[in-house]
């Protein structure tokens, strides 16, 4: 009995070393050919968000009630047909979706700077007057680009300190000088 012991501990030896040689070596031409394709791996929870983000909401809810059903073929010709991506990634798509269920999230619109950036802007059809003193000092701005939410955005812009952006604002909806502008700018009060 002691003789087949030392046998039998060498041959699991054995199949233990060549399963983790052949692990290490799959790994590794796993590795050469995303490299060679010059894609990372993917994150499945992450590739769920992106292609959930794809989808309109009703085929985010057609998607998963064809999941839910079993119907995984389906499933991946409504995601292809829906975005236009190849077969495989379609396969990969729904396969995250399914194992990492996502919400239907409505795209997010893009977030509005303070100011607009049209390169004209808009008119209205009367003339807006915006008065600044201190002291002696009054300066006034009358335009047809001004109204109470622009000049309140301008006085905004002034009170948090940034004078060039507010000067550069008035100056977009009036007819007055960038040094005009930082002059009305100043007697705002604090």
């Amino acid at each position: 009995m002691e003789s087949l012991l030392v046998p039998v501990l060498i041959l699991v030896v054995v199949i233990l070393g060549v399963l983790l040689i052949s692990r290490v070596l799959s790994r590794r031409a796993e590795e050469r050919g995303n490299a060679a394709t010059g894609k990372a791996p993917v994150d499945p929870v992450e590739l769920a968000r992106e292609a959930a983000a794809k989808l309109s909401e009703d085929q985010h809810r057609l998607l998963y009630s064809l999941i839910a059903q079993g119907q995984a073929m389906a499933a991946i010709k409504l995601y292809l047909s829906a975005t236009g991506e190849g077969l495989r990634a379609s396969r990969d798509a729904v396969g995250a979706l399914a194992a990492h269920p996502q919400p239907f999230r409505r795209p997010e619109p893009a977030p509005q700077d303070l100011m607009p950036d049209d390169d004209e802007p808009e008119r209205f059809p009367y003339r807006y007057r915006a008065i600044a003193s201190k002291g002696d000092v009054t300066r006034e701005v009358s335009s047809n680009m001004l109204n109470d939410e622009i000049y309140g955005r301008i006085r905004t812009l002034a009170k948090s300190g940034d004078v060039e952006a507010a000067a550069l604002a008035l100056t977009k909806h009036s007819d007055i000088s960038m040094k005009q502008a930082r002059e009305f700018i100043e007697l705002l009060d604090d």
